[in-house]
């Protein structure tokens, strides 16, 4: 008798798993070994049906010797599911990226947790539970995060990325821009404060600078008190990533709000050069408003503008 699995869609959008053979012309079911709704559960039932027919047919199959007494032709169940594809995809690119330099599992389990749903650190449990990944504990986690302060995970991290961004786009076209985060609190605190925020919230928030490379890479970032002028977060963070790298030639980018006159005076001060995007009142003999991508700083491209009402306007000849 010639037994073989068959898989047939039931109609509740499962698959039911046989054991049939054929007799005559005519098909028969031998076992019903049950119903999988998910790839994991089909792949545990078809390896249930395998072990049965040779069983039963007398095949052997190469089986290690695991050192378990629990018998491998029992029925299967299914107790859960592991993402695993996509865990393993985020480790081996965090590997990749030289963060772990970072020797701290917990650390990287938050990293996992926020890349797949941006949470809290206390939610972060429930989304690596969901994901099948190894869980810590709420306390481990705080734990972490005061390991990331103490030790200093900010520079190492950084590091690792500057390195990656020199080794592919270079450094020469850095772009630089803030955001906000609010927080659902009612007190403010020493850094959550309540600011100007773009979404007109009037909920307390810390302002972020970010500094990245011309593909968007992270390359410097840095938090302020929520009150805080956006103008007064681009110098600090550009001098933090100067003195943790020793750059010294860069063009800096970024939307004409953020280029105070004190700014544009100290990145003429540290001899760099930068882009602002404005919208220039031309001469009578140009249409005016016409929107130009201007270069200044030391030897400064005039970029075919025909005025310079931003290095006018700021006090730079």
């Amino acid at each position: 008798m010639s037994l073989r699995l068959r898989k047939v869609p039931t109609a509740s959008g499962a698959t039911a798993v046989q054991i049939v053979t054929k007799r005559h012309g005519k098909l028969t079911v031998i076992e019903h070994l049950g119903s999988a709704h998910t790839p994991a559960q089909l792949a545990a039932l078809e390896e249930a049906g395998r072990e049965k027919i040779n069983e039963s047919t007398g095949q052997l199959a190469l089986d290690l010797d695991t050192g378990s007494n629990v018998s491998t032709t029992s029925r299967r169940r299914v107790k859960g599911s592991t993402s695993r594809l996509l865990i393993d995809t985020i480790h081996t690119a965090y590997n990749r990226l030289g963060f772990d330099v970072v020797d701290d599992n917990a650390f990287f389990q938050l990293v996992l947790a926020r890349l797949v749903e941006p949470t809290s650190k206390s939610d972060s449990i429930r989304v690596l539970n969901e994901l099948g990944a190894e869980t810590k504990h709420r306390n481990t986690f705080s734990a972490c995060l005061k390991r990331v302060i103490d030790d200093d995970y900010r520079s190492m991290i950084a590091g690792k990325c500057f390195d990656y961004s020199v080794a592919t786009t270079g450094i020469s076209l850095i772009l630089y821009d803030v955001t906000t985060l609010y927080f659902e609190a009612e007190k403010e605190d020493s850094l959550r404060k309540v600011g100007y925020s773009k979404e007109r919230r009037v909920d307390p928030q810390i302002v972020v600078g970010l500094l990245v490379d011309r593909t968007g890479f992270p390359l410097e970032i840095g938090c302020f008190e929520g009150n805080k002028a956006e103008t007064f977060t681009m110098i600090p963070i550009v001098k933090g990533f100067q003195d943790r790298h020793g750059v010294t030639d860069m063009v800096i980018v970024a939307d004409a709000g953020m280029l105070s006159a004190a700014n544009l005076k100290a990145i003429d001060d540290a001899g760099l050069r930068f882009i602002e995007y404005l919208k220039l009142w031309g001469p009578p003999d140009r249409a005016v408003g016409d929107h130009r991508y201007c270069l200044w700083g030391p030897a400064a491209v005039d970029l075919g503008a025909t005025g310079r009402p931003s290095a006018h306007r700021h006090g730079f000849k």
